[in-house]
């Protein structure tokens, strides 16, 4: 092809029995497609809210929120003074509830987290509705390999209100996660086309196993319990996230990945070892993920809720004398601050993954620059569904002023969200219950 020639960006790739699938969007479809930066969103999630110590306590240094000032700009708390190196590209954010979270079972919280779903259900048939990721997914996943990539700390859904996810569908159903570093990396970093030959056999047996039992049911004049019918809606949610994944793994199986440095990988990393090894290695797998542009959309529920998971252990394998959720309950001087502690170690894992991001470089500026990333608890303290402790960094590129401290009474998550969206380029007219953008806040583009 000559320097000056493009590719149609309607163009086709003609494959086994002249089956044609589009291509991707490519830098040799030229500038109409290609000039736009890519636009990223990584929403990370820890249970059981932060430590906000009270004032008798006499520990405001330890509270999650910025408590004082200097030279007309926030002093990091203690808790989060691991990412002060980013102060100019991270913003906290105050007030930001979702109105049905107060109407709701307070071990709920992760689950409408991204999607501010009501108690009662948005549709007949479904619990929840879409996250926010998805949404984004939904229009992102033209530009990448994969629409999207869903991690927790335990893997799979859980249970409803005990949720292993943070991400629901566009039917809000949630989305299985993974957490198994080797097996990610493989899938993304590794696929053939033979291990995409075998990942459609497998789909293709268990899709037909699905189709046996419904027909069993049916036959049998039987009908399942609920239980069993919530169980059957999210094993199909799974099969149709392999799926969409496979489609989106075939359409790019011929073009190379960009070449990366693996090296600092520790892929034997798991959530029952040492802490800060396996959340590093997530993020790393995530950063060398947003660095390859093989998703735009990610999800990470660091914490389950409740006490539920493995991560209930990290704070007693970090030395500190409770569980997570126990310390999440301390109403006295000694137990916020040791969750104030466990706080300070997750702002060094949240630094960790700053760093990597500010480490990879797009044409503009870096990947951090380039990513709207979300961190956050959707309870402040005790279960407590108002004023959640939210922080937003990156996306500089994408119109966001950063290193305040917002607060402006009670807003709305979902005016936030709706914020992202269209600092994202996504032209929505609502999100959930929105009832507008954060105006004068750090979107200053939305």
């Amino acid at each position: 092809m000559r320097m000056d020639q493009t590719l149609d960006r309607r163009a086709f790739l003609v494959g086994l029995g002249g089956m044609s699938l589009a291509l991707p969007v490519l830098d040799a479809m030229g500038a109409e497609v290609t000039a736009q930066l890519p636009r990223r969103f990584c929403a990370m999630y820890t249970a059981n809210g932060m430590s906000l110590p009270k004032t008798e306590h006499g520990i405001a240094e330890w509270h999650w929120f910025p408590t004082a000032e200097k030279n007309g700009e926030f002093v990091f708390p203690k808790s989060t003074e691991p990412l002060a190196p980013f102060r100019k590209h991270l913003s906290f954010m105050g007030g930001l509830h979702h109105p049905s979270g107060p109407k709701a079972d307070p071990h709920t919280c992760s689950d409408m987290w991204l999607t501010g779903a009501p108690l009662h259900n948005p549709k007949p048939g479904t619990y929840n509705s879409v996250g926010l990721d998805q949404m984004i997914a939904l229009h992102t996943k033209q530009y990448c390999r994969q629409p999207s990539l869903i991690l927790s700390i335990d893997a799979g859904t859980g249970f409803l209100s005990r949720t292993g996810t943070i991400s629901y569908s566009l039917e809000g159903r949630p989305i299985p996660a993974e957490n198994n570093p080797r097996h990610i990396f493989n899938r993304l970093f590794r696929g053939d086309r033979s291990s995409l030959q075998s990942e459609r056999e497998k789909l293709q047996r268990r899709i037909k196993l699905v189709d046996a039992v419904a027909e069993s049911a049916r036959s049998l004049d039987k009908q399942l319990g609920k239980s069993d019918r919530e169980k059957m809606e999210q094993y199909l949610t799974s099969l149709n996230e392999v799926e969409s994944r496979l489609i989106a793994s075939e359409k790019w199986i011929d073009i190379p990945l960009k070449k990366q440095d693996y090296s600092h990988l520790n892929l034997d990393a798991t959530n029952e070892g040492e802490p800060a090894t396996f959340y590093r290695t997530m993020f790393d797998l995530i950063a060398l993920a947003f660095d390859a542009d093989i998703t735009r959309s990610v999800t990470f529920m660091l914490n389950r809720e409740d006490g539920m998971g493995i991560s209930d252990t990290f704070p007693l394998k970090l030395g500190l004398a409770k569980t997570h959720h126990q310390l999440s309950h301390a109403t006295d001087k000694e137990g916020q601050l040791n969750f104030a502690r466990y706080d300070l170690f997750l702002a060094e894992q949240v630094a960790h993954f700053f760093g990597r991001l500010s480490s990879y470089k797009d044409r503009e500026g870096t990947v951090l620059d380039n990513t709207i990333v979300l961190f956050g608890s959707g309870a402040s303290t005790t279960h407590n569904p108002r004023n959640l402790p939210t922080m937003v960094a990156g996306g500089c590129n994408m119109g966001l002023k950063h290193g305040t401290y917002w607060k402006n009474g009670e807003s709305r998550m979902a005016n936030m969200y709706l914020s992202i969206l269209r600092s994202m380029g996504i032209e929505q007219e609502s999100f959930a219950d929105s009832t507008g953008t954060l105006s004068g806040s750090v979107f200053s583009k939305a």
